[in-house]
């Protein structure tokens, strides 16, 4: 019985898809629950695992290709086994349907390497640059072979100097879009201020051993930014709000998007009621959506809604910078590297761990008063913890 391989309900938010990876090649036998294929969107990449056990008897669409939501791209003839291998272009086993499939079912002849399993422009390095994935380490999904990694066998001299022209990726091309729609709409402003992280890190070295006995993760600096993100957003409604047309929309809770980055570029999974979550529940939730963003996991709900955005640029070094507003929200807080620096304290100078924070926001409904508070707010519970944790 032959079974459709369909391409997923996808939400309103997302019109179509495109083609990443196909993991099996026409004539291969298939499991149950088994991925046969990633398709991008502008969000995510999403799995489409095998509903049966069979062959894959053809592929109706190539990498790179669109696709919309419940299109059929494949079909599988459930409960056959596969006696031959692949085939090759002197004898095809199926008809293809449309240019796709001749591409997808033709096996590599024995003068190419294969880069059937490379994105479109890991392939385009790959083949620019007669380079063999087989020879190249892999640091992607499941050992995948990469585009850097590719750039990085060459750098290696594993290759002739290259010069490329690639496509951006659907979520490179998403960023992109977000990010000038950012810049274009919004009359954006940043304001610093600096943090002494002496009584967090003591706080950690003291209690970071118990903390993960108890609960099984590690306290990191994010739980007790997060945390003071929501306390503040609570007493600074403005900076939690965002704009709808003419109005503005003020939200009773805290919906923290964490910027994580990915292969694919930076993806911002959503953690919800921040205000009413424990220190071990933020970082379960940060640690849970990161493992899910480097294994291509995350679901596109993950990604919908946030009132508010926290980015970490110090886990790169970075000392400051002027990070951009997702909209709609209003405004992102921006972590930076922490350096020991001489400061004052109490008349005297002394060597402090701190750091460089920085808010930018929407200047259209947020007054630079609202925004230094908010930020001074942050530095006050962060400097005294122990008042933060008591809510206070």
């Amino acid at each position: 019985m032959s079974i459709e391989v369909k391409v997923p309900v996808l939400p309103e938010s997302v019109s179509d898809a495109t083609i990443a990876t196909w993991h099996k090649k026409v004539g291969d036998t298939v499991r149950r629950d088994e991925n046969l294929v990633d398709l991008e969107t502008d969000k995510v990449v999403l799995e489409v695992p095998s509903t049966v056990d069979g062959i894959l008897k053809e592929i109706k669409f190539n990498v790179g290709d669109t696709v919309n939501s419940q299109q059929v791209i494949g079909i599988i003839e459930a409960g056959a086994v596969a006696t031959a291998p692949a085939p090759t272009a002197a004898a095809p086993v199926a008809a293809p349907t449309s240019p796709a499939a001749v591409a997808t079912s033709v096996a590599p002849t024995a003068s190419k390497s294969d880069t059937s399993g490379l994105s479109p422009a890991g392939r385009f390095v790959a083949e620019s640059n007669n380079i063999n994935p087989a020879d190249v380490t892999g640091t992607g999904r499941r050992g995948a072979v990469t585009k850097e990694d590719l750039v990085n066998h060459i750098k290696g001299g594993g290759g002739a100097r290259p010069e490329q022209r690639v496509p951006m990726t659907r979520i490179r091309q998403r960023i992109a879009e977000r990010m000038m729609q950012s810049k274009n709409s919004i009359a954006m402003l940043t304001s610093f201020n600096e943090v002494n992280l002496g009584k967090v890190m003591a706080m950690r070295k003291e209690l970071g051993e118990p903390f993960e006995k108890t609960h099984g993760i590690k306290l990191g600096f994010m739980s007790f930014f997060a945390k003071a993100a929501a306390n503040a957003l609570q007493k600074y409604a403005v900076v939690n709000s965002s704009v709808d047309g003419t109005d503005v929309i003020y939200h009773g809770y805290a919906d923290i998007s964490i910027a994580v980055a990915t292969e694919k570029g930076l993806v911002t999974p959503v953690l919800r009621n921040v205000e009413n979550m424990s220190f071990a529940e933020i970082e379960g939730a940060i640690a849970g959506y990161a493992k899910q963003a480097r294994e291509g996991g995350l679901k596109l709900e993950d990604l919908q809604g946030g009132t508010f955005t926290i980015t970490n640029g110090g886990t790169f070094g970075s000392l400051m910078s002027t990070p951009i507003v997702n909209p709609p929200q209003s405004a992102i807080l921006g972590m930076h590297a922490i350096k020991e620096r001489p400061i004052a304290e109490n008349g005297q100078v002394v060597i402090a761990p701190m750091m460089y924070i920085a808010l930018s926001y929407d200047h259209r409904i947020i007054d630079g008063k609202d925004a230094v508070l908010f930020l001074v707010d942050i530095k006050n519970q962060l400097e005294n913890p122990h008042r933060m944790l008591l809510g206070l």
